[in-house]
């Protein structure tokens, strides 16, 4: 990506565009079999967008791309239980492997402040699970999760293909010592 990349504030208005580069990024899961054929009108689908324009509406929804481009990454942030929650990371197909997604993932590390970032993902997927552990998150259990956080990965469970294979993911908050910024352990592990 040679020209500049420009992270921004989305507005409730560019929902439409929010929900193509996610339609976009989700051919790749099809790909693997992994077709969730919602439509539009989904109940899942539904409470999705309307998620993505609340919070969109509090300036925690953001799109990525090229200065005078059209945006071709998406990120959805919100708190669930009053913890930080990665709502939704999406880059469009003819832009991913370039490093955004990782521009992304920083952005939203940077979000939570010193805070806990959690998200849920498939276990499977090369672009899932390995990505965002290579970015210090780990695995936790259900159980030992926040109630919100539970809840949400029991609705993507009836909704998505694979439920078993959707996980909660926790990246440890930073402390502050002396006058650097490090990161804490997490006292969860996950179970085997």
């Amino acid at each position: 990506m040679s020209e500049a990349l420009v992270i921004r504030q989305a507005s409730p208005d560019e929902i439409d565009e929010m929900v193509s580069i996610d339609v976009d990024a989700c051919t790749l899961f099809d790909e693997l079999g992994l077709d969730a054929n919602l439509t539009p009108d989904h109940p899942y689908s539904v409470a999705e967008r309307a998620c993505w324009m609340r919070c969109a509406r509090e300036g925690n929804a953001f799109l990525a791309g090229h200065v005078g481009a059209p945006p071709v990454g998406l990120l959805v942030m919100d708190r669930v239980d009053g913890v930080p929650y990665l709502e939704q990371l999406s880059i469009r197909r003819g832009a991913m492997g370039r490093g955004l997604g990782r521009r992304l993932l920083e952005h939203a590390i940077g979000w939570t402040g010193r805070e806990p970032l959690w998200l849920t993902t498939y276990t499977h997927i090369p672009w899932n699970r390995p990505f965002y552990e290579r970015h210090g998150f780990l695995t936790i259990p259900g159980a030992a999760c926040p109630p919100g956080v539970a809840a949400m990965l029991d609705d993507q469970r009836r909704a998505l293909p694979d439920p078993h294979r959707r996980i909660a993911m926790r990246r440890p908050g930073a402390l502050l010592e002396g006058n650097r910024v490090s990161d804490c352990a997490c006292a969860c592990v996950e179970s085997r």
